[in-house]
């Protein structure tokens, strides 16, 4: 399995105008795209942070995370799902593992396609997009986040405690589908993850039948 690592601002001036009647006729013409891209962002799911954590099995290895992920809505099309789905995301997750015992370390980077939030925690995935191992290339990993720092802040993913199924009596390892991951079981070290709630969206009109699918069990 992979090995686990480790404002915008804009000013403008208009000559022979004060900047507050340049800030007043800007607004009253109409916001800028900048302006509307910001407002458009403001109530979207965010993940961000970067952290050590501390691993039971592995009590002396460093392990790190970092995450910089949003909410991205309707924003990936695949087949039989044409419009994406309400938890599209986009981001990065590095992770970075060094092994004292066996004197050795890995890094690797995934690009985030899935966020879901709930309060202080959220879950996420990746796809892996570089590693020093390169057949967990095209992998997708799950996470899971609790806001906080040391003595509060939790990192979970997915191949460490979880996510083994049982075929002809055989332990077998499935795909991770995207947002699945298991709770934050690691407690953060140092550094810390900071999760930014943001409730689903509207589903847009003419979702289809999967979307009606997923209404209908939303509601029961």
């Amino acid at each position: 399995m992979v090995g686990v690592v480790a404002a915008s601002a804009a000013v403008a001036a208009l000559t022979g105008v004060t900047p507050a009647a340049s800030v007043a006729a800007a607004v009253s013409a109409a916001p800028s795209s900048a302006a509307a891209a910001a407002k458009a962002s403001a109530g979207l799911a965010k993940v961000s942070g970067r952290g050590r954590v501390f691993y039971p099995y592995s009590p002396r290895d460093d392990i790190r995370f970092s995450v910089d992920a949003q909410a991205a809505p309707f924003s990936r099309p695949v087949d039989g799902l044409p419009q994406g789905m309400p938890t599209d995301a986009r981001g990065k997750v590095t992770i970075y593992h060094w092994s004292p015992e066996k004197k050795q370390g890995r890094r690797a980077e995934a690009a985030v396609d899935c966020l879901v939030t709930g309060g202080g925690s959220a879950t996420l995935s990746a796809v892996v997009t570089q590693s020093e191992d390169p057949g967990e290339i095209g992998e997708r990993l799950g996470f899971s986040v609790m806001s906080g720092g040391p003595g509060r802040g939790r990192f979970g993913f997915s191949w460490a405690v979880s996510n083994v199924d049982v075929v002809d009596g055989k332990a077998v390892f499935p795909h991770v589908g995207t947002c699945m991951a298991p709770a934050p079981f690691a407690a953060v070290r140092k550094g810390g993850f900071k999760v930014r709630h943001g409730e689903l969206p509207p589903l847009p009109a003419g979702w289809g039948k999967r979307a009606g699918a997923v209404g209908e069990a939303g509601a029961r």
